[in-house]
């Protein structure tokens, strides 16, 4: 196999397949490097774990068609550091020789005839915009759990609406929903779990235009001229994330998202290092006072304007979940709804109905 090509396209294409690589202790060693086709003026390269599969092909002058299945770290590593320019692909036996100008590597490559045959979902693609979807997934995906123990938690549930899908993913300390119109993913009544992270790949790499999504009875793919990313689905039942959410508040704060990120992350600052240093919220009419307390090392307090309505309250939570939620949202102002220092709180956007943030507090003495 010999094929030239642009070092950043290929560089870039590289660093997008092997976000699939398997990191997992006693995955097969093949999995650790990207599997490389040249053919027909393109060339493809293809990174997996088995359950995530991420597919870059890009354009390249193909002198001579093959595969192999090149160790991915180094590949990435030594492409990025080539003379931008033409860079050429070799295979010579056991290894491929990388160049650039004056700069010549070699790498032993690992046994293509062991890379793994993922196959492409069978069944009805549809078309959707890129953008609109990947912006929701975004917002959602922080509250997925990271905890392989509980793998119903690790996924976002897609289900059909009547104007389109609703995105849910929790990890049972807070919950992110949010309703997409116009998009004709799932037929009525139909719902599928899938990984975050893969999910989370497909936020990355489809950010504009059009993907094509095709469902299967085990996978799902996402796919544009260039790129897919196809992901198995999680089975089991996800939980019924409606009860967790009240009816009403009968306290409500408005408040500038900037100026509320900003106050916390220096709280945060005061536990650095302290998963179970909370962030205060006293509110009342005066506005919002955030106030922070590790013990015997910082305090930090800091009053910010807000318009308040309801009765005096403090609740603390969870800093980086609190952050998560801000980052989510969209608009210049938050608001956030809360019954009592130990109930579900909710944070929204005012400019953006159709998300919603709820976030347990954590009890203080």
């Amino acid at each position: 196999m010999k094929f030239r090509c642009e070092r950043d396209t290929l560089a870039e294409a590289i660093g997008t397949a092997q976000r699939a690589i398997a990191v997992r202790s006693g995955a097969l060693p093949v999995l650790s490097g990207v599997h490389v086709t040249a053919a027909d003026g393109r060339v493809e390269l293809v990174g997996s774990d088995l359950d995530l599969t991420i597919r870059a092909s890009i354009p390249a002058q193909v002198e001579e068609p093959g595969q192999a299945v090149v160790p991915a770290k180094l590949f990435d590593g030594l492409t990025t550091r080539l003379k931008a320019g033409t860079v050429t692909f070799e295979v010579e036996g056991d290894d491929a020789r990388i160049s650039a100008g004056p700069a010549r590597a070699g790498v032993r490559l690992l046994p293509a005839d062991e890379f793994p045959r993922v196959a492409s979902p069978e069944g009805t693609s549809v078309t959707v915009d890129a953008e609109p979807l990947a912006e929701a997934l975004r917002q959602v995906i922080p509250a997925a759990s990271r905890d392989d123990a509980r793998p119903i938690l690790t996924g976002v549930l897609i289900m059909a609406t009547t104007t389109g899908i609703r995105l849910v993913a929790t990890d049972s300390y807070r919950l992110a929903v949010r309703d997409l119109d116009g998009v004709g993913m799932l037929s009525e009544g139909q719902k599928v779990l899938v990984g975050a992270r893969g999910l989370n790949e497909v936020q990355r790499v489809f950010s504009s235009g059009e993907i094509s999504v095709t469902l299967g009875d085990r996978e799902v793919r996402f796919a544009n001229e260039s790129r897919s990313v196809t992901t198995r689905l999680i089975e089991g039942d996800f939980p019924n994330y409606e009860q967790l959410i009240p009816n009403g508040y009968p306290n409500r704060l408005v408040v500038s998202r900037d100026a509320l990120e900003e106050a916390v992350r220096l709280m945060q600052i005061v536990g650095e290092g302290r998963e179970g240093t909370p962030v205060r919220l006293a509110m009342s009419a005066a506005g919002l006072e955030l106030s922070a307390t590790a013990q015997e090392r910082a305090d930090a307090v800091e009053a910010i304007d807000a318009k308040f309505e309801g009765t005096d309250l403090t609740v603390a939570f969870n800093p980086q979940f609190l952050l998560d939620g801000l980052l989510a949202i969209n608009g210049e102002d938050a608001v956030l709804e809360s019954m009592d220092p130990l109930k579900p709180a909710t944070l929204r956007s005012v400019e953006q109905p159709d998300f919603m943030y709820l976030l347990m507090p954590v009890r203080i003495s």
